[in-house]
């Protein structure tokens, strides 16, 4: 696919623009200059074209270790994926020294098309200032352009449109195949429905399967994103929070398409007085609900604090499969030290996380490169369990069973019984229920259910919701 690289100094308003081509809030924009670090990719649309655009980080007159210099080694890897340049500057501003030092940097070490934007031209007085002294950068005709506004899109349209391919396809919105059900209790005792034997179009081996790389700061996310793809994808170093935007990247493993997202560090809310990091905590959960399987990385020095338990929590209200990965594991020393880690990790699952029964943790070292080959098919195999299908009869035979070992409680001297069972949905597994008085049904006895779908079906590691339905009275008109 056709790449651009939207690049330029810091807050001329690159990430504005990529948001409004990708046609969502993928990229923070705050009028903090150098918000963005990592570049990020998307694919977006101008007219009818599909394009791939990346937004980088600002560029800046740094070559050393520094964050500011390693922003810059970050936009230099970002610019080597596209096939076109778009440069943009601040007509507000005009042409500063810093426009002025990139623009020859640019002729200089880039060998692929340029196409120079003047930004934040809302007025034609900005639009002419501005394109005036855009020329003497020595690009050609320079695009007046506002990416708040919109104004623009057109003429980059035109401005790329001959360096496009011929071939491209503009392809079909994703859309969800499963069953809507308008009427879910007309279902109760159907016969002829069976979830499992739906002929739900099966596409899943050509789609990615999205994973968020998710935790606290300086946990190890990006160093684990950067292992897995044996590159420099996103800034790493000692300070906590360099991440901000959630990173998405295509990957493969074990023949299966992967879309890896890298998140910034998540804290307690109580401890955020920054609007920049709230909106990376913000990108973050947007991540987690997007995704389908989420890898929390924990320090193996902080066994499961209460920001990861509460991390965890909400990835199994948001319904998506959860892999612990419990990194910088070379650095707990000692066989007894190891072990006494294990037992608190165990412990920790059992009494805090006791809505979700044996959840796969798996003992990374991201920086060594140990057991990532495991956790990745780990992810392989909770993603096979998260979209499990189970057949309605198979199910009433279990339900039957559950009942004559243990029936649910009486409600007012009267049995209650369980009268049809059946799966409605996948990922996670979703049942519906029906009763005779599903509102007398208290939550052990609920958790009893669960726990044996989860035990009798192979629903190991995953959320499984329940839904309790009233069953019809036979003797209603």
């Amino acid at each position: 696919m056709f790449t651009i690289a939207i690049i330029g100094r810091p807050n001329v308003g690159k990430s504005t623009l990529f948001n409004r081509l990708a046609q969502k809030k993928l990229a923070i924009v705050d009028d903090t200059p150098g918000v963005t670090r990592d570049w990020r990719e998307s694919e977006a649309y101008l007219l009818d074209q599909k394009v791939r655009i990346i937004d980088t980080a600002g560029l800046e007159e740094a070559f050393d270790d520094s964050i500011q210099g390693r922003m810059r080694k970050q936009t230099e890897e970002g610019l080597t994926q596209a096939d076109a340049v778009l440069f943009l500057i601040d007509g507000r501003e005009g042409v500063t020294p810093t426009d002025q030092h990139f623009a020859r940097w640019l002729r200089k070490n880039n060998k692929k098309p340029v196409i120079l934007g003047v930004n934040k031209c809302e007025s034609d007085i900005a639009a002419n200032a501005g394109i005036a002294e855009a020329h003497k950068l020595g690009f050609g005709q320079p695009i007046p352009l506002s990416s708040a506004h919109g104004i623009g899109i057109e003429d980059l349209y035109h401005a790329f449109e001959e360096y496009f391919p011929d071939n491209e396809v503009i392809a079909d919105i994703e859309s969800d195949q499963l069953p809507d059900f308008e009427d879910l209790d007309a279902l109760e005792g159907d016969e002829t429905f069976d979830f499992a034997a739906l002929d739900i179009p099966d596409d899943e081996d050509e789609k990615p399967i999205k994973i968020a790389i998710v935790g606290r700061p300086n946990v190890g996310k990006s160093t684990l994103l950067n292992t897995l793809l044996d590159e420099n994808r996103s800034m790493t170093g000692p300070e906590a929070g360099i991440t901000r935007d959630a990173v998405s990247v295509d990957w493969e493993f074990g023949g299966r398409k992967i879309r890896l997202v890298d998140t910034a560090g998540m804290r307690r809310k109580s401890k955020i007085d920054d609007n920049i990091e709230k909106m990376s905590v913000d990108d973050s959960l947007r991540a987690i609900r997007l995704a389908q399987v989420v890898i929390l990385v924990i320090d193996a020095q902080m066994i499961l604090d209460k920001q990861d338990l509460q991390i965890a929590d909400h990835i199994f209200k948001e319904g998506r499969a959860m892999i612990l990965a419990i990194n910088k594991w070379d650095l707990v020393k000692g066989e007894d030290a190891k072990k006494e880690a294990i037992e608190q990790i165990k412990y920790r699952l059992e009494t805090s996380l006791g809505q979700v029964k044996n959840i796969p943790s798996i003992s990374i070292s991201a920086l060594n490169n140990r057991n990532l080959g495991f956790l990745m098919q780990s992810v392989l195999d909770i993603y096979t369990v998260w979209n499990k299908r189970v057949s309605t009869s198979k199910m009433n035979r279990w339900l039957a069973a559950k009942e004559s070992q243990n029936p649910a409680p009486l409600y007012e001297g009267r049995s209650n019984r369980l009268k049809y069972i059946t799966q409605i949905n996948i990922r996670p597994p979703t049942f519906a229920l029906w009763l005779s008085r599903p509102k007398s049904v208290p939550e052990t006895y609920k958790r009893y259910l669960i726990n044996g779908l989860r035990e009798d079906f192979d629903l190991k590691g995953i959320p499984v919701r329940l839904l309790i339905r009233t069953s019809k009275n036979p003797f209603s008109k």
